[in-house]
């Protein structure tokens, strides 16, 4: 069966690869897809490996070579060896004035009949000291978290 997808690397992209896997400082995802992409290279100098072969050697999923071509062919060489970064983008739940607010409720005493503060205790507590309209434990937690 054809491949839809061939790999042929330039010169130039070929020595990049080789200088990114020599150097041994990228991350072990961008490493190994740059395997990938060189073994799966049908150009003049490459060695044209199927995807079983190179699954096999690199001991990773042949859906795994597969996708890699895809992107390689489709996207580029950065897109194929590289993560994608998100592009959400969240909105913080507690601004520097209500983060100070929760860090001086946490250090102050707890409640009567508590030994200490629980994340609900903190989080019911800034909606009825007016600090939030509603938070989560969870963004109390995270909230804590960073700053501890």
């Amino acid at each position: 069966m054809r491949k839809q997808y061939v790999v042929r690397l330039s010169e130039e992209e070929r020595a990049w690869l080789l200088t990114l896997i020599g150097r041994g400082t990228a991350p072990a995802r961008a490493l190994t897809h740059a395997r990938i992409v060189l073994k799966a290279n049908q150009g003049d100098a490459g060695p044209g490996w199927t995807d079983g072969a190179v699954s096999a050697a690199l001991e990773v999923d042949p859906t795994t070579v597969a996708r890699v071509r895809k992107l390689y062919v489709t996207e580029g060489l950065e897109a194929a060896l590289y993560r994608k970064v998100p592009d959400r983008a969240y909105r913080r739940k507690l601004d520097g004035e209500q983060e100070a607010r929760l860090v001086a409720v946490t250090c102050s005493e707890p409640p009567t009949g508590h030994k200490r503060w629980t994340l609900r205790l903190l989080a019911n507590r800034l909606v009825e000291l007016e600090v939030v309209d509603t938070v989560s434990y969870e963004t109390v937690r995270r909230t804590l978290k960073q700053t501890g």
